[in-house]
């Protein structure tokens, strides 16, 4: 355990357990590429822009849940929000499955252009040589600095984009990253080609609320100790944010910008 800046930090390369003098966090949902929705969400938690960061009157800091970007129709402006915050706004940002993704792509491996990534993609080959460059030089060394799963607040807190169990915190392994990436999976796929999921949340019996996102939820519900805070803002839903310790969440309605799909329920 290492002392940074009034932070105390033990951080592996893949997760990090940290704890600060004020646990004052404001953890905000999937957001998609939904920029517009986002600026309105962060403006309504209080938050004033200051140079390249926004900043709390009252200390307090930014967390995502991962997936900033695909599906949406400003993707790049939430990325660059985001690495800005991270880089400039003691901000942090867990890595999503459409984070992680765009990151294999930029460094050049093959990866299947779809699931909203040929929009971020379309906004990034618009840019010039430079600027692409620019960018994809600044998003790799912005994703190499964040992690799969924080605990926070003498670990009463962890946040993951797509699940976590209690026998998984403090741990590292493939089968770990691939649940925090995607969830609990069967290895199987139903009848439209998507994966079965299991229901780790409803079997959750640890002390650390887990705030996740990554599956559409119709409302933030606890449930035995998890939230989603995944309220399909860009399907026409809501992007949600959860004010901790407080338990507060705040919402702001999303345009539909893409078709839902999956097995939950947009709201209303």
């Amino acid at each position: 355990m290492m002392m940074v800046d009034g932070m105390q930090e033990k951080r592996q390369r893949n997760f990090r357990i940290l704890e600060f003098r004020e646990n004052k966090f404001d953890i905000v949902g999937d957001v998609h590429g939904c920029y517009r929705e986002l600026m309105e969400l962060i403006r309504a938690l209080g938050y004033r822009r200051e140079g390249n960061r926004w900043v709390h009157p009252k200390g307090r800091r930014l967390i995502s849940v991962g997936d900033v970007a695909d599906k949406g129709d400003e993707n790049l402006a939430c990325l660059n929000f985001w690495m800005d915050q991270v880089q400039y706004g003691g901000a942090f940002w867990i890595h999503g499955n459409h984070c992680n993704k765009l990151y294999r792509y930029l460094l050049g491996n093959k990866v299947h252009i779809s699931h909203g990534l040929e929009h971020t993609v379309a906004e990034y080959e618009r840019l010039s040589k430079d600027e692409r460059r620019a960018f994809r030089q600044r998003y790799l060394q912005c994703y190499e600095s964040q992690c799969y799963y924080l605990m926070l607040d003498k670990k009463r807190l962890a946040v993951v984009h797509g699940g976590l169990r209690e026998e998984s915190m403090g741990r590292f392994s493939n089968k770990i990253r691939a649940v925090c990436l995607y969830g609990e999976t069967t290895g199987e796929t139903d009848e439209n080609g998507r994966p079965q999921r299991l229901n780790w949340a409803g079997e959750y019996n640890g002390k650390a609320l887990v705030v996740y996102g990554h599956t559409v939820a119709e409302r933030p519900d606890i449930v035995r100790n998890t939230v989603d805070i995944d309220q399909g803002c860009v399907y026409g839903g809501y992007l949600t944010a959860l004010r901790y310790p407080e338990m507060e969440f705040v919402q702001v309605r999303g345009r539909k910008l893409a078709q839902y799909t999956g097995d939950g329920k947009v709201p209303e």
